[in-house]
């Protein structure tokens, strides 16, 4: 599925928390899958493909990113971000979903999973925030970019405007992509165009990032261990945000983790790059 072709199946969902934009495709028990930072939900385009003869594939795009509406004094938290979901399983009558989720959005399907255990089937956990490790502490000086307002204008701006400096090491298809070459100019301007395409927007982007903190994975450590959901653990060995140590604090910590697939030399949005192997352990994790 191409960008025009996303941009084509993509709806407006109006809830409390603003127009929230999803695709969705397929027919049966739905699974729900939750982006990355700054993407939307065009990143899980290939597992929908592969995954919709099986699942009701809904991929929604979180308050603040994709082409998600919502106001200027919107909470963008990692809590409220999931009390968005809920809002959107409500209205489009889901009473529980498979979680597969990337990056910051394993924040919000870990938040899900403890506050909203009984809307969760399975959860599919790919690189993301775990624990003390959220945010991480590489991305720190970007945060205070974006906490003075600066991080859409001199980080993200310059690569919409330049894709082959998005894709070089100062770009973010060097530092997330496995190859950069999988960030093509097509996926360069569904993601970052909505980000820029005014000041309330550009102030969202950078306040997105900023909501992160205080970090709120800690204090759930305790319900994680409670946690009676089936769980699966992707990871790519060569991400520089989370290492494979915090794949291997998930599997021990939840109870029913069937275990840790590490995928050599992958960066941070290798779920992007490698539908396939997110649809075989999909499938693995749903037929068990």
């Amino acid at each position: 599925m191409d960008a025009r072709a996303y941009q084509a199946a993509r709806r407006m969902l109006d809830t409390r928390f603003g127009k929230i934009a999803y695709v969705e495709r397929g027919h049966g028990p739905v699974a729900l899958f939750l982006h990355g930072y700054p993407l939307n939900g065009f990143q899980w385009r290939g597992a929908l493909e592969r995954l919709s003869p099986i699942r009701r594939c809904v991929a929604a795009d979180f308050l603040g990113l994709g082409y998600t509406e919502t106001g200027a004094d919107q909470d963008l938290s990692p809590h409220v971000q999931a009390e968005m979901l809920i809002a959107v399983l409500d209205a489009l009558a889901i009473d529980a979903v498979d979680l597969v989720a990337n990056d910051s959005g394993g924040t919000v399907a870990q938040l899900l999973a403890v506050e909203h255990p009984d809307r969760v089937r399975t959860m599919l956990l790919t690189d993301c925030d775990v624990h003390e490790n959220s945010p991480p502490a590489k991305l720190r000086p970007f945060i205070e970019l974006a906490r003075a307002g600066r991080g859409a204008k001199e980080w993200l701006a310059p690569q919409l405007a330049d894709p082959a400096f998005a894709r070089s090491d100062k770009g973010l298809g060097g530092g997330a992509y496995t190859r950069p070459e999988h960030l093509t100019d097509e996926a360069i301007a569904y993601y970052f165009t909505p980000l820029l395409s005014s000041p309330l927007r550009m102030a969202q982007f950078d306040r997105y990032a900023v909501a992160f903190e205080p970090n709120p994975l800690v204090a759930i450590e305790p319900a994680l261990k409670r946690c009676t959901i089936p769980a699966r653990i992707v990871w790519g060995t060569n991400d520089q945000l989370f290492d494979t140590a915090w794949a291997a604090w998930l599997d021990r910590t939840l109870p029913r983790s069937t275990g840790v697939r590490l995928v050599p030399g992958a960066k941070l949005f290798f779920p992007e790059e490698m539908p396939d192997l997110i649809a075989a352990e999909a499938r693995r994790l749903w037929g068990a």
